[in-house]
């Protein structure tokens, strides 16, 4: 099975980077101090400190794995190669919302760097996939949770700030 590539912006790979260094080369080595300390205390059978640092361990090796395969098969999309003309991965796009009569700003990043209440929205995400390859003046209209509608009209395409 191929593995699927995963966009980041050069930011959001940096933030992936930085976490997988600080599970390696300090929680890792903090768990292991749990887990001695827990050991130190006797019988392992009935000893709640060494499950529950075993099941930390557990889960600070399983989010490491997961970010070397994601790491592996990352694509960085550099802030050069943005192009304003149209909505990519890395562009800031300012919409309205004409549905509601407002105006929104978004910022398009990868699926790993998702953060809606920053602002960032995934590509793959319904706004984000329907604003995707759209320019200046483009509207596009995007189904809602709920069944309806909403309709976003492209103010402004420009690179990420935080890229």
């Amino acid at each position: 099975m191929a593995e699927r590539k995963q966009h980041f912006t050069e930011s959001g790979y940096q933030a992936c980077v930085e976490e997988l260094d600080y599970l390696k080369n300090k929680r890792r080595q903090e768990v292991k101090d749990a887990l001695a300390l827990a050991r130190s205390y006797g019988d392992l059978s009935e000893n709640s400190e060494y499950d529950e640092a075993k099941d930390e361990q557990a889960k600070v090796e399983s989010r490491i794995s997961e970010l070397e395969e994601i790491l592996n098969n990352a694509v960085v999309v550099k802030e050069e190669e943005v192009d304003t003309s149209v909505i990519s991965l890395g562009a800031h796009v300012t919409v309205l919302n004409k549905t509601y009569d407002e105006q929104v700003e978004y910022d398009i990043v990868g699926s790993n760097e998702a953060d809606a209440f920053a602002g960032k929205i995934s590509d793959q995400s319904p706004i984000g996939a329907a604003l995707m390859g759209k320019k200046v003046d483009d509207t596009v209209t995007v189904p809602t949770p709920s069944g309806s509608t909403m309709t976003l009209l492209v103010l402004d395409v420009e690179r990420t700030k935080d890229i």
